[in-house]
């Protein structure tokens, strides 16, 4: 049975932290404890019982041992930038906080890797490798402040997911800490290893397997050539079709993302990039890379497919500050929603692209429902949706009535062939909405490996998988709840 917050008698377990960690590595105070109650998604707010910042694998096992000792449950936590609530702390939690744990390990250019500590910056990997010719594809609009450990609970995705694939395609293997503060190495540098794919398994798992403490990470050699164009519409239907209509013509580009109206003005209003035209219906970010040869004829065919589909205008750049511009607003679309509203709440749906008209005009239809503005930014080459719903928290009920809303764009998400979230994970905040996608069989088979690594529960307790408590309730809320005889989360 695990204790209460009230009930627990929390000064053995500092010390016993401190002695782990120092007296500097454990967060106590009440003040403190405030800045981690919550992460990206910062609707749903929960303190910490304690933090602590361990710098070492070895740090990380005896944390962890110390909370499976004690029934303790623990949360582990990035940079916390996540948009699901997948690293915000449970109630009585220890949290274990990665961002001491940032340096770059090794670098073995040879064989086309590197080693990584949890808290390493995202960018940072591409940054260390640039100099070689080397990046790291996976790249979130956050890229600049995520955490890798927080990109591997959650298997991020980003602009260039689209011909590379998301963080699972990149990762090699990585050591682990499990839940009871063993320590175990799971695939290396070698691509394809024997046995169990648990490297896989442990990728996406939002936390609740254990702690990845070192990840050997895939690099890729820089393109010959890379040339980004920007087409704008009068309409998002047309820069859907065109999406479509470029796949279909056997193109694949590094990235595809849309931008609507709403969003192009609150960009320009924000970051003022003097790229996007503010009268567009929405604009299409397109980034061809590859042999100059084959960027040059790939960007013909795109450009005649974009003015086939009614483009008014097409930008092309190809110089790097160039390129950088005109990614730039699209990379500060979330911040620039910030500005427009006191409050924003963004989903994570994942669409076919054939339906990408119909599923827009349905988010709209929804939005004037719900008497609330969406502004849409996606990475449209895979379907990947990221509706950002505006409005004030300090009405009354408006979170609630967000979340419904957030939740209705989900299940459209469903209904159309598609998936509950792309790259920001399930946490706390889309849990309730599993049964939508998965049945019950599936749900159960998720459980029963959730189990094996994570027993006693302990690690990043009530979230991915359903109370049945309501979205909201369950997201504000977290405690065990008792159905046959199992105890749920």
């Amino acid at each position: 049975m695990i204790a209460t917050d009230t009930q627990r008698n929390w000064q053995p377990i500092i010390r016993q932290m401190q002695t782990v960690v120092g007296q500097d590595g454990v967060i106590v105070t009440p003040e403190e404890l405030s800045v981690y109650e919550c992460d990206g998604l910062a609707s749903y707010r929960q303190r910490p019982s304690l933090v602590v910042l361990p710098q070492t694998t070895e740090e990380v096992a005896a944390v962890v041992e110390i909370c499976d000792r004690n029934q303790i449950p623990f949360v582990a936590r990035g940079s916390g930038t996540g948009l699901s609530g997948g690293a915000m702390p449970t109630e009585g939690c220890v949290l274990i906080v990665t961002s001491r744990m940032n340096k770059i390990l090794e670098i073995d250019i040879e064989n086309q890797c590197v080693v990584v500590q949890p808290g390493v910056i995202n960018a940072w990997v591409t940054q260390a490798v640039a100099p070689d010719g080397f990046y790291y594809a996976p790249d979130p609009s956050s890229q600049i402040i995520c955490s890798i450990g927080g990109n591997i609970a959650e298997n991020s995705g980003g602009v260039h997911c689209l011909k590379y694939g998301v963080t699972t395609n990149h990762v090699l293997g990585m050591k682990m800490v499990l839940t009871n503060g063993e320590v175990v190495d799971l695939g290396g540098k070698v691509a394809d290893m024997p046995g169990y794919d648990l490297t896989g398994v442990f990728v996406g798992s939002e936390g609740t397997l254990g702690i990845a403490t070192e990840i050997t990470l895939r690099i890729l050699r820089s393109a010959d050539a890379i040339s980004v164009l920007l087409a704008d519409f009068t309409t998002i239907d047309a820069a859907g079709k065109t999406v479509a209509d470029i796949i279909g013509a056997g193109v694949i580009p590094a990235g595809m993302e849309i931008m609507d109206n709403f969003s192009i003005n609150a960009v320009e209003d924000v970051v003022a990039t003097d790229c996007y035209p503010r009268d567009a219906g929405s604009i299409l970010l397109i980034e061809l890379d590859g042999l100059q040869v084959e960027v040059n004829a790939s960007s013909e065919r795109v450009k005649e497919i974009c003015r086939q589909n009614g483009a008014r205008n097409i930008t092309v750049a190809t110089e790097p500050e160039e390129r950088l511009r005109l990614w730039q607003g699209r990379k500060a679309a979330f911040a620039a929603a910030g500005k427009l509203s006191p409050n924003y709440f963004v989903q994570d749906g994942v669409i076919p692209r054939t339906e990408l008209a119909y599923v827009l005009g349905e988010i709209n239809a929804l939005g004037d429902k719900f008497g609330y503005r969406i502004a849409n930014v996606f990475h449209a080459g895979d379907g990947n949706l990221h509706p950002l719903i505006l409005y004030d928290e300090s009405v009354p009920g408006s979170l609630e009535k967000v979340e419904e809303l957030g939740g209705e764009i989900l299940k459209l998400c469903v209904r159309v062939g598609g998936s509950i979230s792309g790259e920001h994970g399930i946490g706390a905040d889309k849990r309730c909405y599993m049964p939508d996608m998965f049945s019950e069989a599936d749900l159960e088979t998720m459980q029963w490996v959730r189990h094996v690594f994570n027993p006693k529960e302990l690690a990043n307790p009530g979230k991915v998988f359903p109370t049945p408590r309501t979205c909201g309730e369950g997201a504000h809320t977290h405690l065990p709840v008792e159905i046959d005889g199992a105890m749920l989360f």
